[in-house]
C-alpha cells in the first residue's frame, strides 16, 4: 500500500495539528476569561454608581485588574509564546487581589 506521505512525516504533522488546536482552544479561553473579567467589572462599576457602596467600587477595581491580567496572559501565551512575560503578568493579578483584599478588610458599612 502507497502512502501519499510517509508515516513519520504524517505523524509529525498530525502532532503539529493537535498543537494547533490546543492552541486555538487556548486563545477562545482566555479570551473568554478576560471578556468575562471586563463584563463582571462593568457590572460591579454600574451597581457601584447606583448604590454607591465602596465594596463594590473595590470588587469592580479587582475584576477590571483580574481582566487586565486575563490579556496580559492572552499576549503572553499567544502573541509572545517565545519570551515568559509572567514576572509582568503577575503583580497585576496580585495588585487586583490586594485592592479586593483592602476593601474586604477596611471598608464598614
Amino acid at each position: 500500500m502507497i502512502h501519499s506521505k510517509p508515516h513519520h512525516i504524517r505523524a509529525f504533522s498530525d502532532a503539529f495539528k493537535f498543537r494547533k488546536d490546543q492552541a486555538d482552544l487556548a486563545a477562545v479561553i482566555y479570551s473568554l476569561c478576560a471578556i468575562t473579567g471586563a463584563l463582571c467589572a462593568g457590572l460591579l462599576t454600574r451597581a457601584y454608581l447606583r448604590t454607591r457602596s465602596r465594596l463594590l467600587l473595590w470588587s469592580s477595581i479587582c475584576f477590571a485588574g483580574l481582566a487586565l491580567n486575563n490579556v496580559a496572559l492572552w499576549a503572553d501565551k499567544l502573541v509572545f509564546p517565545a519570551t515568559n512575560r509572567s514576572v509582568l503578568r503577575i503583580p497585576i493579578g496580585l495588585f487586583a487581589t490586594l485592592i479586593l483584599l483592602y476593601g474586604l478588610i477596611w471598608e464598614e458599612r
